[in-house]
């Protein structure tokens, strides 16, 4: 059947009753592919009916669907025409893994990070609405995305405008309604099908012509009204709540969703699905088939293991270490938005869970309330994903560098994070944070600096920043303790008399083997680990570049990041100094594995080390042809 499935046009000629088995059909090509390829399973199996019902029910893509976050839209993208393609989805030149309205017009609005939806459709609707439009403008969010506070803002907003808006909760069971089972379907029913909202309705044009107490009882009607249906909140915010409505019942979904198509002002339809649904190795483990790597069909098993002996990732070196330094000291906290797996705090919670936090998808929040921590004495440390830091530049900045607070954030999937693409790569935070006064900014080379890292971090009794990569390190030996590095200072790993590299991070180890390479070319290149971009240590590079000419590698952009940090030096104070920067160029990096981006931007050893030669050999005909 999903072979005919061109577009949602085609999904309107079947009957009702056929629907269910497309929905498995779907489920099926998204295990299949998602095994192949990794990627989000969970959410977009338990979203595959309600998608399914909605291209049904609504004239997309004239009729705008705005999903949140969009991992939850794989069932989407099969069903407007991209089914066969499927199979390329996360790779190279293949489909996103999140929405992109570049991708196809029924992408109406792009998404990778949470909580953003309601405030899109929001504009949407206005928008429509300015130009005497009559489409109807629908919102897939989900009751994890709910605890953003952007979603809220939203709401508050959407209340305020009273335009027509479907806003759709998809409630994966995390925080369910008590209100389920056969009195809860008829109730929804009821409140559905009209009998009810027109009763009211009545009731409320009745007692208006009683001017004093008709209001009093108005009042009392709808606060009863709201107090035993489980959509209060909502109700009081301006919405017209719906629900709870099985998410898997297509029949029924169907038939809700043709009849809040027509209610005017703003619709709250409670939809409570299973995430994994269809597919029970993930619906007995949700939370490891959120976002899975490849795995075997038949068992469930990743495709994908950690072999004998081989290096840890960065993420876990991250949380085993935090978890030894907070046995010696009781006053380190740590606080995650929502990502304690992702994040490798759930060693830490486990370990110390009166010291742990997990505030939701609220990365602002987050940061201000580990403010409110160090303002009393106790050193928090905030992990969150590089590119979802971009949320809190305000509160770093105000709540945390400005008052000169010690909170340490570590930055994990800092630099290129692969598959995700464009929406995940933590390639700005050098740039955004750098430009803090009192702060300050490491990236280590390796796991073992990163141990010694976030000991200096709790150590330096300033707001510390610390970035580091996805992915497995480099195997380097682990020193059996952590210490404070000298605040400031980088090292030379390797000294060059033709050329020396100054390397951040992850680019530190093929900064090395870049040398090596040049070394057989006869281009004796040294390096330079930086280990903080702020404070700079402009000793050593003022030196370095007295020396030989530089080459900055990083994997930030090179837009106000650690190149262009060396080069404001260099500038004030006065080194005329030849200097080569290579890092991210201005412009997105789209999806793939991390080695074909680092490829395609010339940051492996082989691309560093080609244009370190050939930079040198154009200087070398250039200094020729002057003279």
């Amino acid at each position: 059947m999903l072979s005919e499935i061109k577009s949602p046009k085609d999904i309107k000629k079947l009957p009702v009753s056929a629907l269910p088995e497309l929905a498995a059909e779907v489920r099926r090509l998204i295990i299949d592919g998602v095994s192949r390829t990794g990627g989000h399973l969970a959410s977009s199996l338990g979203a595959a009916d309600l998608i399914l019902s909605l291209h049904y029910v609504f004239d997309t893509p004239r009729d705008r669907i705005v999903f949140d976050t969009g991992h939850q839209a794989y069932a989407h993208k099969i069903l407007t025409g991209r089914a066969e393609k499927f199979h390329t989805i996360r790779t190279r030149a293949g489909l996103s893994g999140f929405l992109k309205r570049y991708e196809s017009d029924y992408d109406a609005f792009g998404a990778g990070h949470a909580s953003t939806a309601l405030s899109a459709a929001a504009g949407m609707a206005a928008a429509r609405d300015l130009a005497g439009g009559d489409h109807s403008v629908i919102c897939v969010t989900a009751d994890g995305a709910m605890t953003g506070g952007m979603s809220w803002e939203a709401m508050q907003n959407i209340g305020q405008l009273h335009t027509n808006l479907l806003v759709i909760l998809n409630d994966n069971q995390m925080f369910i309604s008590q209100r389920v089972g056969r009195l809860g379907s008829i109730l929804t029913k009821m409140l559905t099908m009209g009998p009810v909202q027109r009763t009211v309705r009545r009731t409320e044009i009745f007692l208006g012509r009683f001017p004093i107490w008709g209001r009093v009882i108005r009042r009392v009607i709808k606060r009863a009204r709201v107090f035993f249906f489980p959509g209060m909140v909502f109700e009081e915010m301006g919405f017209a709540y719906f629900g709870p409505v099985d998410g898997h019942n297509i029949p029924e979904l169907v038939d809700v969703l043709g009849y809040v198509k027509t209610v005017r002002g703003p619709v709250m339809l409670h939809v409570v699905t299973k995430k994994g649904r269809g597919y029970e190795p993930a619906e007995d483990a949700p939370t490891e088939f959120h976002g899975t790597p490849k795995f075997d069909v038949e068992t469930g098993e990743a495709r994908i293991s950690a072999a004998p002996g081989q290096a840890p990732s960065f993420t876990s070196v991250f949380g085993r270490t935090l978890v030894e330094l907070a046995r010696k000291d009781p006053k380190i906290c740590a606080i995650t938005a929502a990502m304690p797996e992702g994040t490798g705090l759930d060693l830490f919670r486990d370990a110390f869970p009166a010291r742990y936090y997990d505030v939701g998808i609220a990365e602002e929040h987050a940061v201000t309330f580990a403010a409110g921590l160090a303002a009393e004495g106790m050193k928090p440390v905030v992990a969150v994903y590089s590119s979802f830091m971009q949320r809190s530049f305000d509160q770093v900045m105000h709540d945390v560098a400005l008052q000169k607070l010690p909170v340490v954030i570590a930055m994990d999937r800092a630099g290129i994070v692969g598959e995700d693409g464009p929406t995940h790569h933590g390639v700005f935070d050098i740039s955004l944070f750098r430009m803090l006064p009192d702060v300050v900014v490491m990236a280590p080379a390796d796991e073992n600096e990163l141990r010694h890292m976030l000991a200096t971090a709790l150590a330096c009794g300033r707001p510390a920043l610390l970035r580091y990569p996805r992915g497995r390190a480099f195997g380097v030996a682990l020193d059996p303790v952590p210490a404070a590095l000298p605040l400031g200072k980088g090292r030379v790993l390797l000294p060059g008399r033709d050329l020396n590299f100054l390397a951040a991070g992850n680019r530190v180890h093929p900064a090395l083997r870049a040398a090596a390479l040049l070394k057989a070319r006869g281009i004796d290149a040294g390096v330079a680990d930086i280990r903080f971009i702020k404070p700079l240590d402009t000793e050593l590079i003022g030196a370095l570049a007295c020396a030989a000419p530089l080459v900055t590698v990083e994997d930030n952009a090179l837009a106000g990041g650690f190149g262009s940090a060396v080069l404001e030096y260099l500038n004030a104070a006065g080194i005329e100094a030849r200097l080569l920067r290579l890092g991210i160029p201005d412009a997105w990096v789209e999806h793939g594995r991390p080695e074909e981006l680092y490829d395609e931007l010339g940051l492996t050893s082989e691309k560093i080390a080609g244009s370190a030669a050939a930079w040198l050999e154009k200087k070398c005909l250039t200094n020729r042809s002057t003279k």
